[in-house]
């Protein structure tokens, strides 16, 4: 029997779009979590000028209407067995868009720092690089706030109303990315506490409060009008527009579900929606989360936790700039040059990394390419391969990377262990990264604790946006969403590199602190 006819023909699915900073994911999704069909494509990144970093929501739109009618096209799933949207990916990226939703300028991503002046007028100070008073106030109300270095929806907004006013002067709406999305489908601007966690906006010591915070907004120079308008996390904003369900073969009664970001919809699709049940991301970025009882921050550790998956509930969120990224950069700028014109897959690189010895000889690799955010937050930090000598070799050089990437997370894994004052463990994970046995296994030592990969680890994502809706919708009940979640395999720590993993990553955090104020002299 095909797969086609034993499935259930009353099973119900979700369009589901996972909107990474490097790539784009559509999925056919179950309200359960299973995934019938998906497709990825990768997305153009700019830098510019000035720190400048974007991307073109134009062209996002395109790729998800695409994906969307091939997706229905190449798969057993029947159009009228689509019953929601769902809509995770990147946040901290601004979408200024006119009053019908359409862009009106380049998305400025999460990197993009050119509001720094600004924002650094606005928070900045003596207290690790905050002014105490302003940022106690965010703070108080948000469980964070605006960074300093420009690269949130605060230091977007403030560049284009004081150094763009064409752009500003034609803009309705700033919106997250998943909200823009919302948007394309239904017509209609809507936020939720969930996706605008990054614009520090939302006095979250009360998710159930559906307004942005008067102080917060006039303090941070933000014109509220300009703000979508809230509703509640979870909820649907609104039907498919007409137009959009013909353009697409789908009904005009699917419904849209609120968007959430990527750390939220990784904690559904992980299978980690109790309090302390711990997952964490090895994709382009890395991060460590897991839900917790209520609202604290960590300004020291870059920590805090912020509204979750429902209101009333909160959710650990932090993260660093780049560990798979990190790993692409060595493939293609450092790997390649040992072929003449030849592009090194992935798994020929990790191969040749397993060939050498756990500690990589000595050499010690920071993966701070594109600055870092957490346990520090510093966009002038840059990365470097460290203690190398004549008789370095190239698989330790590979391996390096896979190993300070694991330091790095362990750096934040620590400071989640702080934040939450337990151990968290088990750690379920999941991304791009997880593929690798070799760097599985790496992070169970380097971390010496239990590592669970998730089977199909690159498509979380989509599995938290079904069973994000399934829950929205009244399918799956949150009790039930870990027993949904299949586990691959089960790395423990390996005993062996022990004492060599440890005395290495004494000096990891130490080179951070030996090269700082190099990092800014440099790069200032």
């Amino acid at each position: 029997m095909s797969e086609a006819a034993a499935r259930p023909r009353d099973e119900r699915f979700v369009l589901a779009v996972d909107l990474g900073s490097s790539a784009l994911k559509i999925g056919l999704v179950s309200l359960t979590g299973r995934i019938a069909w998906w497709r990825q494509t990768a997305l153009q990144t700019t830098h510019g000028p000035g720190r400048a970093v974007t991307q073109d929501a134009h062209e996002w739109w395109r790729l998800v209407v695409a994906g969307a009618r091939r997706g229905l096209a190449e798969s057993s799933v029947a159009a009228e067995q689509v019953v929601a949207v769902a809509l995770t990916g990147q946040y901290a990226s601004t979408v200024p868009v006119d009053s019908e939703g359409r862009p009106v300028a380049p998305v400025m991503m999460w990197m993009d720092t050119r509001g720094e002046p600004h924002s650094r007028r606005l928070i900045g100070g003596r207290v690790e690089g905050y002014n105490a008073r302003r940022m106690l106030t965010f703070i108080r109300r948000t469980g964070g706030g605006p960074s300093p270095t420009g690269g949130d929806p605060i230091g977007h907004m403030l560049h284009w109303e004081r150094d763009e006013p064409d752009v500003a002067g034609v803009t309705r709406w700033y919106l997250e990315p998943v909200d823009y999305l919302a948007m394309c489908f239904t017509g209609f601007p809507a936020a939720s506490h969930a996706s605008m966690t990054a614009a520090w906006l939302t006095d979250n010591r009360n998710p159930e409060v559906l307004a942005y915070d008067d102080e917060l907004t006039t303090l941070a120079g933000v014109d509220p009008a300009k703000l979508p308008p809230l509703v509640a996390t979870g909820s649907l904003v609104g039907k498919v527009q007409p137009s959009v369900a013909s353009r697409l073969g789908i009904s005009p009664d699917v419904v849209v579900v609120t968007g959430i970001t990527d750390v939220h919809s990784a904690a559904m699709g992980s299978g980690c929606v109790r309090d302390y049940e711990a997952h964490i991301g090895l994709g382009t970025t890395t991060w460590v989360s897991a839900p917790v009882p209520r609202k604290k921050t960590d300004v020291f550790r870059q920590m805090a936790a912020l509204p979750g998956l429902s209101p009333g509930h909160y959710l650990l969120v932090n993260s660093q700039s780049a560990s798979g990224r990190s790993l692409q950069w060595f493939r293609d700028e450092v790997a390649a040059g040992f072929g003449p014109g030849e592009a090194w897959p992935f798994d020929r690189v990790t191969e040749l990394a397993g060939t050498a010895p756990a500690g990589s000889g000595g050499v010690i690799f920071t993966p701070w390419l594109a600055g870092e955010r957490g346990p520090v937050d510093d966009a002038r930090a840059r990365g470097g391969f460290h203690n190398l000598s004549l008789t370095t070799t190239r698989a330790e050089l590979a391996r390096s990377v896979l190993e300070g990437a694991a330091f790095n997370a362990r750096w934040l894994l620590e400071a989640a262990d702080h934040f939450t004052g337990r151990r968290l463990e088990p750690l379920r994970l999941f991304g791009g990264g997880a593929r690798s046995d070799l760097w599985c296994q790496i992070l169970a030592d380097v971390f010496d604790r239990r590592v669970d990969r998730l089977a199909e680890p690159v498509l979380t994502g989509l599995r938290g946006c079904g069973l994000w809706a399934g829950t929205a919708l009244g399918a799956v009940t949150r009790e039930e969403v870990r027993g949904l979640v299949p586990v691959d395999t089960t790395f423990l720590p390996n005993a062996t590199g022990r004492a060599t993993y440890d005395r290495l990553f004494a000096e990891f955090p130490r080179l951070y602190k030996a090269q700082r104020r190099m990092f800014h002299r440099l790069n200032g």
